[in-house]
C-alpha cells in the first residue's frame, strides 16, 4: 500500500488525524536537511519547496538547469551549491509546455552542466514532458512518479501554471499549492517549481502566484537586464532565510549559463526615478547609522546586512524597504563607505570620503 492510498483512507479518521497533528512542547524536531544553497543562505531544505519566477523569455529554464545539474553532481554550478543526503540522491525534472525536441535540448544542458558523458542518461535523473496532457493528468503523472520513485530528494516541474485550468481561482489554486504542501510533507522531498511574473508589473501571475508566495520557503526572481540583454540576474523575491547577493549569468557560446562576475546593473531612467536619494542623509547621520550597522567592528553577510541598514536608518528617520536597503547598501559600497572581503563579509570603512 503507498503512501498515497494510505493518506486517502485517513482523511475518513479525523481523531487519528488530529493525534498525528498535535505538537508538544516536549517534542524534539530535527532542522530539515539543507539541499541547496547560494552562498551561505538556505535557499531549499527537504519537506519544502520554492520557486523560480520572472518574466518571459528571463531565461528562467536556464536558471533551473544550473540547480539541477548542481543537485545532479551534488555540487556547485553557477551560484548555487547542493547537497543531498546519500538515500535522496533521484531527481525529477517535469516540463510541462515545451515540445519533446525542446525538453531534449533542455535535458542535454543539464547533463553538459554537470559534466556528465552525453552517450548515457544520468541513473539519477528522470525527465518527463507532460505537453500533450490536459492539467489533471499532468499532475497525476506527477502525483505517482513522486510516490513510486525512491530515493528522490529533489523535483523540478517547470511549469506549475499549467497544472491548473485557471490560476485565478481561489479553490484550484489553493488545492494545487495543497498538493505541493502534502508531496514535500509525505515524501520528504523538495520541489522548486516556476512560474511567470505579469507583463505589467513584478508580482506572480494570477491567485495561484500569490499562493506560492504565502506558502514557498524562497522565491528566486529572474531579471533580464535592461541595457545587455544576454545578461540575466538572478535576486530573492521572498526568502525565510538569511538573504543572498544578487549574482548575474550570461548564455555562452555552447549555451551553457554562465556567471558574469563583478557584475553592476545599469539604472535605466524609469528605475532611476524610484532610486532612493541619498543625498538627504548627511555625512554624519551615515556614521552614525553604520556605527549602529556594524557594532565594534563587525562583519556581516549580506542578508544581515540589509536587514541592518533596514533597521537602523529607519531607527534615524529615513524609512527603508527592503529595495531601497539594497540600492542603499550599492550606493554605500561604490562610495567605499562599506567596503566587501575576500570572505564575502561586508565592513565599515570609517575612513571614507563622502
Amino acid at each position: 500500500m503507498t503512501e498515497q492510498t494510505t493518506g486517502v483512507q485517513k482523511e475518513n479518521n479525523l481523531p487519528e488525524l488530529r493525534e498525528e497533528s498535535r505538537i508538544m512542547v516536549t517534542d524534539v524536531f530535527e532542522y530539515p536537511p539543507v539541499i541547496l544553497r547560494i552562498d551561505d543562505s538556505i535557499i531549499g531544505t527537504l519537506g519544502n519547496f520554492s520557486a523560480s519566477t520572472g518574466k518571459a523569455k528571463s531565461k528562467k529554464t536556464f536558471n533551473i538547469c544550473a540547480i539541477t545539474a548542481a543537485a545532479l553532481t551534488n555540487g556547485s554550478v553557477l551560484n548555487y551549491r547542493a547537497s543531498l543526503p546519500v538515500d535522496k540522491r533521484k531527481i525529477l525534472y517535469v516540463d510541462t509546455e515545451q515540445s519533446s525536441f525542446h525538453c531534449k535540448t533542455v535535458l542535454e544542458r543539464i547533463i553538459r552542466l554537470a559534466g556528465y558523458p552525453m552517450d548515457q542518461q544520468p541513473d539519477m535523473l528522470e525527465f518527463l514532458a507532460l505537453r500533450r496532457h490536459p492539467p489533471k493528468t499532468r499532475l497525476s503523472i506527477i502525483e505517482n512518479t513522486i510516490y513510486q520513485t525512491d530515493g528522490l530528494g529533489l523535483a523540478i516541474i517547470d511549469g506549475i501554471r499549467d497544472l491548473a485550468y485557471d490560476i485565478n481561482s481561489p479553490s484550484e489554486s489553493t488545492d494545487l499549492i495543497t498538493k505541493l504542501m502534502q508531496w514535500t510533507d509525505e515524501r520528504k522531498i523538495h520541489i522548486h517549481t516556476v512560474l511567470h511574473l505579469n507583463k505589467g508589473d513584478d508580482n506572480t501571475r494570477g491567485h495561484l502566484g500569490t499562493e506560492l508566495n504565502n506558502k514557498a520557503e524562497t522565491i528566486l526572481q529572474v531579471t533580464k537586464d535592461d541595457f545587455d540583454k544576454a545578461i540575466s540576474t538572478v535576486a530573492s523575491m521572498c526568502i525565510r532565510h538569511i538573504d543572498f547577493e544578487p549574482f548575474a549569468f550570461r548564455i555562452n557560446s555552447e549555451s551553457l549559463p554562465e556567471p558574469v562576475n563583478d557584475y553592476q546593473p545599469q539604472l535605466s531612467v524609469k528605475k532611476k526615478e524610484k532610486v532612493f536619494d541619498y543625498r538627504e542623509v548627511s555625512e554624519d547621520k551615515h556614521r552614525v547609522a553604520l556605527d549602529l550597522v556594524f557594532p565594534v567592528g563587525e562583519s556581516l553577510l549580506y542578508g544581515i546586512l540589509i536587514e541592518r541598514l533596514r533597521s537602523c536608518y529607519t531607527s534615524l528617520g529615513y524609512e527603508l524597504g527592503n529595495s531601497k536597503a539594497k540600492q542603499l547598501k550599492q550606493f554605500l559600497c561604490n562610495k567605499r563607505m562599506v567596503v566587501q572581503g575576500d570572505d564575502k563579509r561586508y565592513r565599515y570603512n570609517p575612513d571614507f570620503c563622502y
